[in-house]
């Protein structure tokens, strides 16, 4: 291997770590990591450290972006773990809702789905060597609206209060702006691959 070879290798593990480690992917790492503490406390019926949790996530979730664009921070491997959180967090969330909830289990399953359909999405037009999109503007405002919901959910469960018809609307429009984001994630990825075949 020549030497020029050998420069060109480290320069590529250095874009790679620089990739990595960033603030926003650091961001990302960290609301993987508060997973476990919501699920701990929504498990164990402490639902005010639960909610301060979540809240303290999609707090982070809005900061992350924010600092990678206003910084110049958006890495393709942000691309990638951002989202990945989000749908992490859903899926927690979705379990805790349905052990107070068992009625949301049909509509929680239906945005489970959908974030399994959206990750084996994602995992699929990586290997054909296709750049994941940036998260679009309706993929931001369903993780929003989830997390709101999601935060008054568990400020009820705070009150011992049960509101079954404004938990079922509150969880009918969430589905309905992630199925709505899912619809237009479907035409960016057919693109993508359209694209990546032309």
């Amino acid at each position: 291997m020549s030497i020029d070879n050998k420069i060109t290798v480290e320069e590529k593990k250095e874009l790679i770590t620089k990739d990595l480690m960033t603030i926003p992917n650091a961001i990302s790492f960290f609301r993987v990591v508060l997973i476990t503490p919501f699920v701990a406390f929504f498990v164990a019926k402490m639902y005010i450290p639960a909610a301060v949790t979540i809240v303290l996530s999609g707090l982070s979730d809005c900061f992350d972006g924010v600092i990678a664009r206003k910084f110049n921070q958006e890495s393709e491997f942000g691309k990638i773990i951002d989202p990945l959180a989000d749908k992490l967090t859903l899926l927690a969330a979705g379990v805790c809702v349905v052990l107070i909830e068992p009625f949301a289990l049909p509509v929680m399953a239906l945005m489970v789905i959908k974030d399994v359909l959206m990750i084996i999405g994602g995992v699929v037009i990586v290997k054909k060597g296709i750049v994941p999109p940036k998260s679009a503007w309706y993929g931001k405002v369903g993780t929003i609206v989830f997390y709101i919901t999601i935060g008054v959910i568990v400020l009820m469960a705070v009150f011992g209060y049960q509101n079954i018809p404004l938990t079922l609307t509150l969880l009918c429009v969430t589905l309905a702006i992630e199925l709505f984001s899912l619809a237009n994630y479907v035409v960016v990825y057919i693109k993508l691959v359209k694209n990546k075949k032309d």
